[in-house]
Formats: C-alpha cells, sequence, structure tokens
C-alpha cells in the first residue's frame, strides 16, 4: 500500500525513507560497535551483545518492508546509493570515529522513536501490520539506546572533558544536519513518484515534521538535551513506553529515575576522532 499512514503521501513518505536506511545502516552499526564488546566488562558486554542481536532483527525486518515499498510501485535505489556513499566516507574514519557516528545517529532515532510512540493519533492511522513494524522498532529504539553512549565513553574513557563534550556535540550536529537533509532528498525522490514537484513537496514535508504533533517538532527538545555537560540518554526518561521488567537493558527495566549527570574523566589520548 502506497500511503499507510492515513493516507498522508508526505508522512508515510518520511518512514519509507527512513526505513531504506535501516538495513546497510544497521549493519554498519553492529560493525561499528563489535569490536569493542571485548573490551567491555559485564553489564556492558551482555548490552552490546543484545544490541547486534536487535540491530539484526530490526535489518531484516525492514529488507522486507522496503520490498513492500518497492512493491507499491516505488524506486528507491536514489536513496540506497546515498546510504552506500554516507557509509562508505564513515567507514573509511578512525574506528573511534565510527563509533561516535553510531552513537549520535542512535540518539536521533532513539528520541524520533519516542516521538513516535507519543503521537497515537497518528500511529491509529497507520496500517494495522505497518504500526506493529514501526512501534515494536521503537520500543528497541528507546530499549538499547545508551548502549552506544556508554560503549563511546568506553572508548574515550582517557579523554579530556573538553575533548570528550565537543567531539560529541559537534558530531550531532553535523550528523543531524546531513540527516534531515537526506530524509527531506528522500521524502522529496518519493513524493516525486507520486506526481508531487519539489516546490509542492519541500513546505508539506517542513509542516509535517515541524507543525503542532509533527515528530520533528515532539523531538527537538530531547536532540537539544545531548548537548549539556553530562549528559547520558537515560537522563530523557520515556521508560514508560517499554513493557516493564521485560527488558535485558538494566537501564531500560528499571523504574528508577533517570542516570545521574555523566562524570568525565581526566584524560590521555588515546585515539584521534576526526
Amino acid at each position: 500500500m502506497r500511503h499507510w499512514l492515513g493516507g498522508d503521501p508526505v508522512a508515510t513518505s518520511f518512514f519509507n525513507s527512513l526505513s531504506v536506511v535501516f538495513p546497510k545502516g544497521e549493519a554498519f552499526f553492529i560493525e561499528c560497535i563489535r569490536p569493542w564488546q571485548r573490551r567491555a566488562g559485564e553489564k556492558l558486554g551482555v548490552e552490546i551483545r543484545e544490541f547486534i542481536r536487535q540491530e539484526a532483527l530490526h535489518g531484516r525486518e525492514h529488507v522486507a518492508f522496503n520490498r513492500g515499498i518497492i512493491a507499491g510501485g516505488y524506486d528507491v535505489s536514489a536513496l540506497e546509493a546515498v546510504v552506500d556513499d554516507v557509509i562508505d566516507a564513515v567507514r573509511g574514519k578512525h574506528a573511534i570515529a565510527r563509533l561516535t557516528y553510531t552513537m549520535c545517529f542512535e540518539h536521533l532515532t532513539a528520541i524520533l522513536s519516542s516521538a513516535t510512540l507519543k503521537n497515537e493519533a497518528m500511529m491509529e492511522r497507520a496500517e494495522p501490520e505497518m504500526r506493529r513494524i514501526w512501534s515494536w522498532h521503537a520500543v528497541e529504539e528507546i530499549e538499547h539506546k545508551g548502549v552506544c553512549f556508554d560503549t563511546w565513553m568506553l572508548a574515550t574513557e582517557d579523554w579530556s572533558p573538553a575533548r570528550r563534550y565537543w567531539t560529541r556535540c559537534l558530531a550531532l550536529a553535523l550528523i543531524s544536519v546531513g540527516f534531515v537533509k537526506n530524509r527531506i532528498r528522500g521524502q522529496i525522490h518519493l513524493l516525486r513518484q507520486d506526481g508531487w514537484s519539489a516546490r509542492k513537496s519541500l513546505p508539506a514535508i517542513l509542516r509535517c515534521a515541524f507543525a503542532k504533533n509533527g515528530l520533528g517538532r515532539a523531538a527537538l527538545g530531547d536532540w537539544i538535551k545531548f548537548f549539556k555537560p553530562g549528559f547520558h540518554p537515560w537522563q530523557i526518561d520515556d521508560r514508560d513506553l517499554i513493557p516493564m521488567g521485560e527488558s535485558v537493558f538494566a537501564d531500560a527495566a528499571s523504574p528508577a529515575p533517570a542516570a545521574q549527570p555523566v562524570k568525565e574523566h581526566e584524560p590521555q589520548q588515546i585515539a584521534h576522532a576526526a
């Protein structure tokens, strides 16, 4: 079905363009975090293993979802080429830089997942099977949202507080620009196949994202929180969106208050994250 989100081509195009990213993107995230598993302690090691399992399942589910997009008459080859270009560019960087990219992208997916689950009016408009897929994926993105951040903290434990802070802030800012640009480009590409011009698409995309109840507007506050010194993903406490007691992730399963500010360690330089 072409417009499975309440017959709305613009809202549907956002989720469809995002789905195209997931199979290769989540395989790449696994590639980026796996080398750090052997350095992790018992708790984080278990969580990295479960993160890898979940991301692999997400990728497989979205392969099937993307086949449905193509069966609906859309050509997504241009969107897939963009994903390949981004991954190729990041893959050539240092291991910590790759992990930094993964950590920032996981923050974006977590806050968008939270906004999606909270927007019950939007989700109720979706076709039942599509709602199941996106709700399941969103819950798991929230559930493991601290894993890449904790792994990045481990990888950069010898960095100075200033280097750590400015690296993650600059990285999120730059990655967010690319994320928004590529989602808009992807939506325009899909909407063009529905007969929409770019001039018509762009204002509609921005309204859908940032008008009242838009996902971009709903996620903006949580996006900004990343730039707070001492930030940790579980300071955004949306555990109520996760079925309690069913998670192997300690923070996700705990009804306790959100995590305290992260203590930055004093430095010794171990690697470049450029």
